[in-house]
């Protein structure tokens, strides 16, 4: 079995953070989905598990941040292009995110841009030449 990453995400609204990862391109996977959690398939190894906040209490006695006001996490996401990371970022925008909330970084070998989900999460999708990354080292 390869190896996996389930990220728990707290939502505030799971119809609503359900909709927006499908937009971003994730599947949800109805077997493992119900009224308190949808499993968005990102990649064969990778899956974000959105939970309401009620149902996410139930795994910490820790206070739920407010992703809005503070960064616990930053979810890097690999890209095939530059144009995947701009077609991200614009569903994205479409689907209830906010676009762009730090300047873009473009070093010609890497490009990488960055969004929050509707609850504030952020993400970096990011494209990188690798031979001319090894290059510029």
């Amino acid at each position: 079995m390869p190896k996996m990453i389930f990220l728990n995400i707290p939502v505030s609204d799971l119809a609503v953070a359900t909709r927006f990862y499908e937009a971003i391109g994730c599947t949800r996977n109805e077997m493992f989905s119900n009224d308190d959690v949808s499993s968005m398939v990102w990649s064969e190894e990778i899956v974000f598990m959105l939970l309401t906040h009620a149902y996410f209490s139930t795994f910490t006695t820790k206070t739920i941040p407010d992703a809005h006001s503070t960064a616990g996490v930053l979810i890097a996401l690999s890209m095939d292009s530059r144009e995947a990371v701009d077609d991200i970022n614009r569903r994205a925008a479409e689907n209830g995110g906010r676009t762009d909330i730090r300047e873009t970084q473009d070093l010609g070998f890497m490009y990488g841009r960055a969004f929050e989900d509707p609850d504030g999460n952020i993400f970096e999708p990011v494209w990188m030449n690798m031979d001319e990354a090894s290059g510029a080292q």
